[in-house]
C-alpha cells in the first residue's frame, strides 16, 4: 500500500491540531499516523485510565516515538471521577438495558468525551478523534458528547473515512510507518475487547454465532463459576443517600469500593452475562459482558432501596430505569432528559442509607439482610402474632370494596 491509496476526505481544510482518543493499540497507532499523513495536522493524544488494568506506560512511548510532543501526551488517571460521578449516578437508578446490561461500555464514554473536549480547549486543537467504527454504538456516544459539550468542533472519525477496512490492511498500513505491532494482533484476532473498572466486554469472532456457547477462554475477570470456592462469602455494603461507602465496616472511596466488590465478585464467578442487544444504530449484536463488582453493587442497592423507598416512589422509579438505560446506552448522558430524570432519581436517594448483606456463592450473589436508620419496615405492623392495634384487619373490607366497585358495575353489566 502506498500513501498516494488513502482516501484524503473532503473538507479537510483548517485542521491543524487534532486530540485523539488514544489507547496505544493497533487501531489507534494506525490512526494517529493517519491522522498526520492525511490532513497533515499536529496530533495531541488522550489516554484515559478508567481502571482497565492495563500499563498505560507504553501508551506514552508508542506516542512519542510517532512523533508526538511530551507535552502533547495526556493520560490521565479518572478512576475515582469516573465512579462517583458516573458509574454511582447511573447505580442509583437502577438503570438496566434491555433488562439485563450493566452499561459498563456505554457510561465510559461521556467522561472520556467530556476530558476530550477539555484537553481540545486547553491545546486550542481544532478537531477531535476516535477510533469507533461505523457499525457500533461508541461512535454515536462519543460524537453526542463532544457536540453536546462543543457544539462547532469538528470530528474526524476515520472508520467512516479511510479505506483500512480490514485487519489485514491495518497491519500492512502499520509495518510499512513502522508502528509496532504486537504479536497477537498479527493475523484475525479471536474476539475485541473493552474494558474499564466497572467492566470488560467482548464481541466479535468467536462470539458472532449467538447459539455458540462462549469460550472459557474469553472470560478474562471472573474464575469459572464451577471452580469457584466451595464456601460462601458473607459481605456487607453501607449506603448513604444512595451511594456505597463501606464493605465489611471499612469506609472507601467510590473507585475503592468498586475495586474490592470486583476482587470478591472476581473469585465467586459473579457478574457474567451472555447477551444479544439491539445496538442503536439499528443491527442486533451478540456480547459478553463480566460485571462482578457492579452486579454486587446493583442487587445491593435494590436490597437497601427495599427498606427505604415508598411504594410510590420505588415503583416509578422502576418505570424510569429502562427510559434512563436507553438514554445511557445510546449516548445522550449530557441531554436535559437525562439531567431530569437524575434530579428525580437523586431526590429519592435522600433516605436510602442503611447496611445490606449479601451472601456470594458460585456465580450466584444474593440480599440476606438489610437495615436502615430510615426504613419504612414495621415488623409492628406485619407481624402474624398479635400487633396490639397497630393495624385494624377491619379496615381492608372497604378498601377491597372500593377498588371491586368497578369490577362489580362492569360485571353486572356484562353478565
Amino acid at each position: 500500500m502506498t500513501d498516494s491509496s488513502i482516501n484524503r476526505p473532503a473538507g479537510d481544510a483548517g485542521i491543524n491540531r487534532v486530540v485523539l482518543a488514544y489507547s496505544g493499540g493497533l487501531d489507534t497507532s494506525v490512526i494517529l499516523k493517519w491522522l498526520q499523513q492525511t490532513y497533515g495536522c499536529e496530533v495531541v493524544t488522550f489516554t484515559a485510565d478508567l481502571g482497565q488494568g492495563e500499563e498505560l506506560e507504553p501508551a506514552r512511548r508508542k506516542a512519542e516515538m510517532a512523533g508526538v510532543k511530551p507535552e502533547h501526551i495526556f493520560i490521565d488517571d479518572l478512576r475515582e471521577e469516573f465512579v462517583r460521578d458516573y458509574v454511582f449516578p447511573m447505580m442509583r437508578s437502577n438503570a438496566l438495558y434491555e433488562g439485563l446490561y450493566l452499561l459498563g461500555t456505554s457510561i465510559a464514554r461521556p467522561l472520556i468525551a467530556k476530558r476530550q473536549i477539555e484537553i481540545a480547549r486547553a491545546v486550542n486543537a481544532d478537531a477531535v478523534s476516535h477510533g469507533a467504527t461505523g457499525k457500533g454504538n461508541d461512535q454515536v456516544r462519543f460524537e453526542l458528547g463532544y457536540y453536546a459539550l462543543a457544539p462547532d468542533i469538528k470530528v474526524i472519525a476515520p472508520w467512516r473515512e479511510w479505506d483500512l477496512t480490514s485487519r489485514t490492511r491495518l497491519i500492512e498500513f502499520a509495518e510499512q510507518h513502522q508502528i509496532p505491532v504486537s504479536k497477537d494482533k498479527r493475523g484475525e484476532a479471536p474476539f475485541s475487547t473493552d474494558a474499564n473498572m466497572l467492566h470488560t466486554s467482548s464481541e466479535g469472532k468467536v462470539l458472532e454465532d449467538p447459539w455458540d456457547e462462549v469460550p472459557d477462554y474469553v472470560y478474562s475477570r471472573t474464575v469459572n463459576p464451577e471452580d469457584a470456592p466451595d464456601q460462601p462469602e458473607i459481605i456487607t455494603i453501607d449506603f448513604e443517600r444512595g451511594d456505597g461507602v463501606a464493605v465489611n465496616g471499612v469506609g472507601m472511596s467510590p473507585a475503592t469500593l468498586l475495586e474490592t466488590l470486583n476482587e470478591m465478585g472476581r473469585r465467586h464467578g459473579i457478574g457474567r452475562l451472555d447477551l444479544v442487544e439491539n445496538r442503536f444504530v439499528g443491527m442486533k449484536s451478540r456480547g459478553m459482558y463480566e460485571t462482578p463488582g457492579g452486579t454486587i453493587y446493583h442487587l445491593a442497592h435494590r436490597g437497601i432501596e427495599q427498606l427505604t423507598l415508598d411504594r410510590g416512589a420505588a415503583h416509578l422509579k422502576d418505570e424510569l430505569a429502562p427510559r434512563y438505560a436507553e438514554l445511557v446506552y445510546n449516548g445522550f448522558w449530557f441531554s436535559p432528559e437525562r439531567e431530569m430524570l437524575q434530579a428525580a432519581i437523586d431526590h429519592s436517594q435522600e433516605k436510602v442509607s442503611g447496611t445490606v448483606r449479601l451472601k456470594l456463592y458460585k456465580g450466584n450473589v444474593g440480599v440476606t439482610g438489610r437495615r436502615s436508620p430510615h426504613s419504612l419496615y414495621s415488623e409492628k405492623v406485619v407481624t402474624f402474632e398479635d400487633d396490639q392495634g397497630a393495624y385494624d384487619q377491619r379496615d381492608a373490607a372497604g378498601f377491597i370494596k372500593l377498588n371491586a366497585l368497578r369490577l362489580r358495575l362492569l360485571g353486572r353489566r356484562d353478565r
